[in-house]
């Protein structure tokens, strides 16, 4: 049994909440976020909240990998550090001073394709081996940025990501997942828990770019290795809510001609809450439908045949349309009344 990820989650944690209650001062001062476009809040509310997330689960793996001895055999772990730090970085100074959105970019493809060339493990035969670099990068690049697409709700990234950290760090532990991702697992999972409490509506703090962009890179990194692993239907069930909304989301305003680089309140979870219903009613929506997405990764993963994954994906298909035709009904009912 690999206990690692389990002591990761308390030591996390503790670092985030103690890392943001030493920094809020600061974020106060010089990282406000006032109400825009995008916005659920009304007031200005300080942002960066993410620099104690992904502090807390660098630190807590990094100390946790040279006790337990991972992460020697190659730079795998090293290069997503800087890739995390990089990430960061530029989140941080978009956070206080916006970029221009061709640099963020690339940057950003940087930082993916650094993380790209050095994971390990292969989800492509031979023959198709030149096609999963760049497919891998274009999935990493979009799941980075979908992920601060969807941080616009106070929880909601604690919604859609501690289920799937959660189990991965379980997976870990009793053996059915790697140990270098099951201890970053764990230690994210502490971040995002230490981080909570200072997030929950009405929140005091926001998590910002510059946790939102690591944080994707992260989930992202781990889902490539659990489908490297020979979970591939698992990988795709377990961000499945997130995936759906932001990407249909983004083809919708293409179909409408708006510019998608621009501020805006289109997200399923965000029309939810303009059309009446609560922040904490939307996450926990979000949360249980992620926590039942883990359960069905775990048969597919229990259970590795074809009826099972066919069905599976399905099943997960099925749940997550069905909580986004409940966000968007309102919208489509007001559009047929002539609204």
């Amino acid at each position: 049994m690999n206990l690692a990820p389990f002591l990761a989650v308390p030591l996390a944690a503790g670092l985030s909440a103690g890392l943001i209650v030493l920094l809020r001062p600061l974020l106060q001062r010089y990282a406000l976020a006032r109400p825009n476009a995008r916005s659920s809040h009304t007031v200005p509310t300080p942002q960066g909240g993410g620099i104690a997330i992904v502090g807390a689960a660098l630190i807590a793996t990094m100390l946790l990998a040279a006790i337990a001895g991972l992460g020697r055999g190659g730079p795998e772990l090293p290069v997503l550090a800087l890739a995390v730090l990089l990430l960061a970085g530029i989140g941080a100074v978009d956070d206080i001073r916006p970029l221009p959105a061709s640099i963020r970019l690339a940057i950003q493809a940087g930082a993916v394709a650094a993380v790209v060339t050095t994971a390990q493990g292969r989800l492509l035969p031979d023959g198709l081996v030149w096609l999963e670099g760049p497919a891998a990068l274009v999935a990493g690049l979009w799941f980075v940025n979908l992920v601060n697409f969807m941080d616009g709700l106070d929880w909601m990234t604690v919604a859609e990501f501690v289920p799937l950290t959660a189990f991965l760090a379980g997976l870990g532990i009793v053996g059915g997942y790697a140990a270098e991702p099951a201890l970053v697992a764990g230690a994210l999972l502490g971040g995002l828990l230490g981080f909570a409490p200072f997030n929950r509506p009405v929140a005091r703090l926001f998590m910002g770019d510059v946790g939102s962009l690591p944080v994707g890179l992260i989930v992202a990194w781990l889902l490539f290795r659990l489908a490297a692993e020979g979970g591939l239907a698992a990988a795709l069930i377990l961000p499945l809510y997130p995936v759906a909304d932001a990407t249909l989301t983004l083809l919708w305003r293409l179909r409408r001609g708006e510019a998608i680089w621009q501020a805006h309140r289109s997200h399923f979870y965000q029309v939810a809450t303009v059309n009446g219903a609560s922040v904490p009613q939307v996450v926990a929506r979000v949360f249980v439908l992620q926590s039942a997405l883990a359960g069905i990764a775990l048969v597919t993963l229990l259970w590795p045949s074809w009826p099972v994954t066919l069905g599976g994906l399905a099943l997960a298909a099925g749940l997550v349309a069905g909580l986004l035709r409940q966000f968007a009904a309102p919208r489509r009912a007001a559009q047929g009344d002539g609204a």
